[in-house]
């Protein structure tokens, strides 16, 4: 635009200049002019020279970044797509498109020294230890919202499948089809490696709670969680097949935060056709821990058993370093020919963290916990002290299984997170306890245990 003005510009002069007669004085003024203004001109015309390369030069800058960027999301996008990988108590791959994959685990090992009264003869009693969880498995996601894990525990030599499923998650809904855990309560729903004592309470035992083969759906939404499955038996009872049973399950949660504090409540319903191939139950219980076979209570075998039908109610608070817990559940049978009995299973705890820890709580059950000041890290990890009442009675009618009433205390030190030690003492009082175990016809008398664990989960 400014070489086009003054173009028109310079038109414009001699057109003047035709026009009129000039004198010598005036003629050498405009030659001045006319060259003042060339020079303009040739200035002008380097400044435009100027601006026209550094516009080519700016414009190939701009496509060497374009170029740049575009091999910088290139790489990117390939880095995105490589396999990554998280620790997590043990490696955890994930390609970052729904594919994941962990190896899972623990050891449990346990040692105890139980405690009964002279007149009582049994080689069980006294010192027993043992392998008590040795399982192994993996787990991870894929594509689409599906989940799988299968682990084996072979604490015995033998292998015997636990967890072995597929499920699928979308929003507040999941399902899963497979062997896994029945709804049976807090306690038992909650992994044995976060268990406040070495043992779960006894009627948990006693009332043969178990993984077992089904399909079930769970939804949460916000505070309220609903569980339900329909449910045979465990994969290792459907090798006879013969072995018919079949049982349903449902539980309701409702876990609403007080302030800081974390609130539990639930109850649940069970029920269960033994089928064809049981016609006997048999409730019995050792004494709160594991490495002996040796059962102060026992209903023996009841006859006739068709069908079993449990209820149970479940609450418990976080708050802090404090937690309580309590449950009660309800046992009937129902037999043919004859009276069906209902046994009772309840417990009571509380606990405290003397260090800066808390228990951890997701999904209506007992979590991992993460210790704040893990030891090597400035800190002694973890110190946890519980007390427990635990009471079985399974006695009703004309069955007498016997009572036992257990007063428990438990020490936990967890010094980093997945390592666990555990020191337990407990005090049985038994009422109408197993003939062969009476002591001079008396069977009401106390045993006491004390046991300890070492722990390692990833």
């Amino acid at each position: 635009m400014l070489r086009a003005a003054l173009l028109a510009g310079c038109a414009v002069v001699p057109s003047l200049a035709h026009a009129q007669a000039l004198s010598v004085q005036d003629a050498a003024a405009l030659r001045s002019e006319l060259e003042a203004l060339k020079a303009q001109m040739q200035a002008l015309q380097a400044r435009l020279d100027k601006a026209e390369s550094g516009a080519a030069s700016a414009a190939a800058s701009a496509q060497s970044a374009t170029t740049t960027a575009q091999k910088a999301v290139e790489l990117a996008n390939k880095a995105g797509s490589a396999p990554t990988i998280k620790f997590k108590g043990a490696p955890e791959i994930s390609d970052g498109k729904g594919w994941s994959f962990k190896p899972r685990g623990r050891l449990l090992f346990d040692a105890a020294v139980v405690d009964a009264p002279r007149g009582i003869v049994d080689r069980g009693l006294g010192f027993s230890n043992e392998v008590r969880r040795a399982r192994l498995g993996v787990e991870g996601t894929i594509p689409g919202g599906f989940g799988y894990k299968f682990e084996a525990d072979i604490a015995t030599g033998d292998a015997e499948l636990t967890d072995a499923f597929l499920d699928y998650k979308r929003g507040g809904l999941t399902v899963t089809v497979g062997q896994h855990n029945t709804f049976q309560g807090l306690e038992e729903l909650s992994s044995s490696n976060d268990t406040s004592f070495i043992e779960r309470a006894a009627f948990t035992d006693a009332f043969g709670f178990e993984r077992r083969l089904g399909v079930s759906a769970q939804y949460q939404a916000g505070p309220v969680l609903a569980q339900a499955g329909l449910f045979t038996d465990n994969a290792a009872d459907l090798s006879n097949d013969e072995n018919n049973g079949v049982g349903g399950d449902l539980r309701l949660v409702y876990a609403p935060m007080l302030g800081h504090s974390q609130l539990h409540f639930g109850v649940s319903g069970h029920w269960r056709d033994l089928g064809d191939a049981v016609t006997n139950v048999r409730y019995r219980q050792r004494p709160l821990v594991h490495t002996t076979d040796t059962r102060f209570i026992d209903t023996n075998s009841l006859g006739g058993a068709t069908k079993e039908t449990g209820y149970g109610a479940e609450a418990a608070v976080i708050a802090g370093r404090f937690h309580a817990a309590g449950e009660a559940f309800w046992q009937t049978v129902r037999r043919t020919g004859a009276a069906d009995p209902t046994f009772f299973g309840g417990s009571v705890e509380a606990g405290w963290f003397l260090t800066d820890d808390t228990r951890s709580y997701k999904g209506g059950m007992f979590k991992s916990m993460k210790v704040k000041h893990p030891l090597g890290s400035g800190g002694i990890g973890a110190v946890q002290v519980n007390a427990r009442y635990d009471r079985l009675d399974l006695s009703d009618g004309a069955v007498i299984g016997g009572v036992q009433d257990g007063y428990m205390a438990s020490l936990i030190w967890t010094p980093v997170d997945h390592i666990r030690f555990m020191l337990n003492y407990a005090h049985m009082d038994y009422t109408n306890a197993t003939v062969v175990n009476a002591i001079n016809g008396d069977r009401s008398y106390g045993v006491d245990t004390l046991a300890a664990r070492a722990q390692l989960s990833f």
